[in-house]
């Protein structure tokens, strides 16, 4: 277990509670820490906020800068969602930070819960480490997620906008630009990934409302595969990249945004193409190469790899780059599948049944979906369809159907728990 997960899970509501009144009560008997952190990159969106993080750090670091990053959820350790000056946090710091965090609580009188005591724990942390920049990723939406007490950002960045977390955001794609959005502050570019026409608008509407400048992928800059590298093409220059080393024909897009965002920071070209040749993000089509679960894979001669996409829109892009992968190199497939309860399960497997692929639905810790439901849902889009008690056991059956390719997916949580297994693969 990870003692930093156990301990906010005993202090603080579990809830998610979308409102700016208990954060900005916090930060206010904090001394306001958002306010004295090193120019802010603020990141919002549906899907690719974490890679376009990574990305971005990436860039920076290889630039020679001081880099804070704040992110969510974690896979395997909470120490993985505050990285300072380019450094995971270690548990001593951040349990000082969270007592100083409560103290504020009791002297005030007041609540927060687990994200938004984190989220202040991070400000705090990140406030009192010298850096050059801290790129900071919204938990949820964006007008009212916790991280929105920023008020000065440097730049602002918004990743694709589709549907996810219903239960809070809806399903109007509209309005749930709208609240994504709400991060673009006057007087601070945005840079905006590719999106619907009816996001767009959105994101154009809130740009006008308050002055900020946008430079938009597709319209103002775009960035594609060629020659197995990637370009970059803006107004006033044209660049020839290594491919991001991150798997998906849609991390070119991410990359280029990241990309947009180094540029407004006048990194040089070179720390660009270092950052995408070492950019490092787990559990988004990564390749499994040591540990327990890849060590079975390999003594069948299975490829297994592991992702932590769980809406239609990254199914998507998961259909893609299997759909790619089988192309080039074909091999039967199986896909491990784990989800919350509270996920589009219908919307993910229909997003996947262009695949060839038998689907063997798991359980993990905490509100999963059950498997047999699961696999009802999956069996109804067409799939061939078993179920196991566990990955290890889902792994013996798809290696015993002579599965060539194996995909683990639909949770970050189910993916937590496989790196958990797996040391030599998560975070670094």
């Amino acid at each position: 277990m990870d003692p930093i997960s156990d301990r906010l899970k005993a202090r603080h509501p579990q809830r998610i509670d979308l409102s700016l009144g208990r954060m900005q009560a916090l930060c206010a008997a904090l001394g306001n820490p958002q306010d004295r952190l090193p120019p802010v990159i603020h990141v919002a969106g549906t899907n690719g906020k974490g890679s376009t993080v990574s990305l971005i750090r990436s860039i920076a670091e290889a630039a020679g800068l001081k880099v804070h990053t704040y992110t969510s959820p974690h896979l395997v350790r909470f120490n993985e969602r505050i990285r300072l000056a380019g450094e995971l946090i270690t548990d001593d710091h951040l349990n000082a930070i969270l007592d100083r965090v409560e103290d504020a609580m009791a002297a005030t009188g007041g609540e927060a819960t687990v994200f938004e005591s984190t989220t202040a724990a991070g400000f705090l942390a990140m406030a009192e480490t010298p850096a050059d920049l801290a790129i900071i990723e919204v938990g949820l939406g964006g007008v009212l997620d916790a991280t929105n007490v920023i008020e000065r950002p440097l730049l602002s960045v918004i990743t694709p906008v589709d549907l996810d977390h219903a239960e809070f955001l809806g399903t109007d794609l509209a309005g749930i630009a709208r609240e994504k959005a709400g991060i673009i502050k006057a007087g601070a570019r945005c840079v905006v990934g590719r999106q619907s026409e009816p996001a767009m608008d959105e994101i154009e509407r809130r740009a006008q409302q308050v002055g900020s400048p946008l430079t938009v992928l597709g319209v103002d800059f775009d960035a594609w595969s060629e020659r197995g590298g990637l370009a970059y093409q803006d107004q006033t220059r044209f660049l020839d990249l290594p491919a991001p080393a991150l798997s998906g024909a849609h991390q070119f897009d991410n990359a280029g945004v990241a990309i947009a965002a180094a540029l407004e920071l006048d990194l040089p070209e070179e720390a660009i193409a270092n950052g995408l040749k070492n950019v490092f993000w787990p559990a988004r089509m990564q390749r499994l190469t040591a540990g327990k679960y890849a060590d079975m894979a390999k003594a069948a001669d299975a490829e297994l790899w592991l992702d932590g996409g769980h809406n239609p829109h990254a199914a998507r892009a998961l259909a893609r780059v299997l759909g790619d992968r089988h192309a080039k190199a074909p091999r039967p497939l199986t896909l491990v599948v784990g989800m919350l309860s509270n996920k589009d399960a219908g919307g993910f497997f229909e997003a996947l049944k262009g695949l060839d692929a038998h689907v063997i639905a798991v359980p993990f810790e905490g509100n999963a979906t059950e498997p047999e439901t699961l696999a009802a849902v999956a069996q109804g889009r067409g799939f061939g369809v078993t179920t196991a008690a566990n990955v290890d056991e889902a792994l013996k059956r798809a290696l015993a159907m002579d599965a060539g390719r194996i995909l683990i997916c639909g949770s970050l949580y189910l993916a937590g728990e496989v790196l958990g297994a797996s040391p030599e693969t998560w975070p670094r």
